[in-house]
């Protein structure tokens, strides 16, 4: 099975069991998930990707953005505390392939919200 397919599987089975505590988790650890997707390795592609998808969850949390649907934020949630927790499926102790799950991972979550997040970015900008 490709990585991609995986990543999708991954995320419509951990999405619905996102709880208002996984958002404030993200909210909270914002910064710290930021810093996974640094300048080197899988991730590094998804820098810019991991700030909106960051932004997005912290204006939905405060109200500001509410016009997507509840399962596109669960989508995002679960992708964001999949890359932050060091023991995922492949746990990221293991260089590069240990992150390589995770940009597996950010890349279905972007597949699966694109429109979404399109229209947040138009938004955000306008």
């Amino acid at each position: 099975m490709e990585t991609s397919k995986v990543g999708e599987e991954l995320i419509k089975e951990g999405s619905p069991k996102i709880t208002d505590k996984d958002i404030v988790k993200v909210v909270d650890k914002s910064e710290e998930i930021q810093k996974k997707f640094g300048p080197r390795g899988p991730l590094q592609r998804f820098i810019e990707d991991a700030r909106l998808l960051i932004a997005v969850v912290k204006d939905y949390w405060t109200g500001t953005y509410r016009k997507l649907p509840y399962g596109t934020i669960a989508a995002i949630v679960f992708t964001l505390i999949y890359v932050f927790n060091p023991l995922d499926l492949i746990p990221d102790v293991l260089p590069i392939i240990g992150e390589v799950d995770d940009a597996a991972v950010v890349t279905a979550c972007l597949f699966l919200v694109e429109r979404d997040l399109l229209a947040y970015k138009q938004w955000k900008q306008g």
